[in-house]
């Protein structure tokens, strides 16, 4: 095995790239956290995932997988690419839970934006460029360097936030 063949871990998440070219290794660190984010969902039924972190806090993993769909929309579909494309969810960040919406279904769409990301990525460079829709940054324009940093950034502060509701669903620590 050399230093650049993927790797997993005894969990099933990629290992991010060690060594290497900067687009692969922060694609790869993309890829881990991503995985991290479904491994926290891992085995938990439609009401487990629905459980609030702590009063007053609504936030809940469900609630995670949902506003993560649109953070992966926003930033890759909306502001890299320039598509003119709806909310994911009809809430808009995605953290309102909808009775009849349960994780199959969340996580499903979830990985559809991921994947259409993915596509509207391929062959790109790191300085290829895209402009924020809308907000208060709106018309700025960002590098998909950027992009990709700031998902890193976004997943990798939601894992936190994963790890927290996880240990009080049923005590499940780490990764």
């Amino acid at each position: 095995m050399t230093a650049d063949t993927p790797r997993t871990l005894p969990d099933g998440r990629p290992v991010p790239l060690l060594t290497g070219d900067e687009l692969p290794m922060l694609e790869s660190w993309l890829a881990f956290h991503r995985a991290t984010l479904e491994l926290k969902c891992a085995g938990l039924d439609d009401a487990q995932v629905r459980q609030q972190a702590a009063a007053p806090s609504e936030l809940t993993l469900l609630g995670l997988v949902q506003h993560l769909a649109e953070v992966e929309r926003n930033w890759f579909q909306r502001a890299f690419a320039g598509l003119d494309v709806p909310p994911v969810f009809e809430e808009g960040s995605g953290y309102a839970l909808d009775a009849s919406r349960g994780l199959d279904e969340a996580l499903a769409l979830w990985r559809r934006e991921i994947a259409r990301g993915r596509e509207l990525i391929a062959g790109r460079s790191l300085e290829d460029t895209g402009r924020i829709p809308d907000g208060p940054m709106a018309g700025l324009e960002i590098s998909l360097r950027w992009a990709i940093i700031h998902m890193i950034e976004e997943y990798a502060r939601h894992n936190g936030h994963a790890d927290i509701l996880r240990e009080r669903i049923d005590g499940v620590t780490g990764a």
